[in-house]
């Protein structure tokens, strides 16, 4: 029975992986052939490859477990932080990003990393956290939806690289078509995901698996690695815009719909010391990161191994506390 469950999970994962990889290429080209700037392509990205996460602590949280739920979300943005930025700046040797841009995502980002963690602490409630990251997030999706040209001049620049548009408006066939099998593939996705939650959920009971440790580890780095391998391939393509725009947007996505929204009618379970040390983590991660994006040189190689290695010291806090 145990073989067939793993059997069952590692087919949920493949079917989740690939149809993820083909939502975030779709939605990216569809995006180019619009003429759309970088960063606001980094935000659809982000959205696409963030469902896996989102879907999987969803199902978690609906089915009462709460540690993974939870888990997942911070598991992966830590993940997010290391292979989307770290791995990928040791891959094409660095990243840079123009610094209107890098103001205005990194105060997003962790304007909804200290909003969400004090929902996650019971500092807060889940309406006052949702008006709060409204607050953060309408500005943003107005400032996006201005874009370039009607944008204020000293924002300008935020929008990183322009695109020209390669879109055919005649009966639509370079942007309709594509766009239309995006609706398929996110319900694949959300079925693998749900999938991969239950057989990895009940293997946990089977072999004594800590629920939190299979939250923040296994499921949140395997449903995380659509994100990284679409940073990595717009790192080697140059776009540093894009990639800061995806890892920044695809954390801030995971905490609004896998943590907050499900907090209106879920709970979220009582928040244990390991939790708090995540959220800390996690906000230390990103501090990190904006900071070495902050130096003149953007991240390089370097960098990007002090990142993989602040991600190293979690993970081994996670097994030390599932082993104590």
């Amino acid at each position: 029975m145990a073989a067939l469950l793993v059997l069952f999970f590692l087919g949920s994962l493949a079917v989740t992986l690939a149809a993820a990889a083909f939502f975030a290429r779709r939605l990216d080209r569809i995006g180019l052939r619009l003429g759309l700037p970088e960063t606001l392509l980094g935000l659809l990205t982000a959205l696409a490859a963030d469902a896996p996460e989102a879907a999987s602590a969803i199902a978690a949280l609906v089915k009462g477990a709460h540690g993974v739920g939870v888990g997942v979300i911070l598991g992966s943005n830590v993940f997010n932080l290391a292979a989307m930025v770290g791995f990928s700046a040791i891959l094409c040797g660095g990243i840079r990003i123009r610094p209107e841009a890098l103001a205005v995502e990194s105060a997003v980002g962790l304007a909804a990393t200290l909003i969400v963690g004090a929902l996650v602490l019971e500092l807060v409630g889940p309406w006052a956290a949702l008006a709060l990251l409204a607050a953060v997030l309408v500005p943003y999706l107005t400032l996006l939806g201005l874009g370039p040209r009607r944008a204020p001049a000293p924002l300008r620049r935020f929008f990183g690289e322009p695109h020209r548009p390669d879109h055919v408006l005649v009966h639509g066939e370079k942007v309709l078509v594509p766009a239309l099998t995006l609706l398929p593939a996110l319900v694949i996705i959300v079925a693998g995901s749900t999938g991969m939650v239950e057989a990895a959920l009940e293997l946990a009971h089977r072999w004594s698996v800590p629920e939190m440790l299979v939250g923040i580890v296994v499921l949140a780095v395997l449903t995380s690695l659509p994100n990284a391998f679409t940073a990595a391939r717009l790192a080697l393509q140059r776009r540093g815009s894009a990639v800061v725009s995806e890892t920044l947007n695809s954390n801030t996505t995971n905490l609004l719909v896998g943590i907050s929204i499900p907090a209106l009618f879920l709970t979220l379970g009582s928040t244990s010391a390991l939790t708090a040390f995540d959220l800390a983590w996690l906000l230390l991660m990103t501090v990190v990161v904006v900071a070495l994006f902050a130096q003149r040189t953007g991240v390089k190689r370097s960098g990007g191994a002090a990142i993989l290695a602040l991600y190293a010291v979690f993970i081994a806090v996670q097994i030390a506390s599932a082993a104590t």
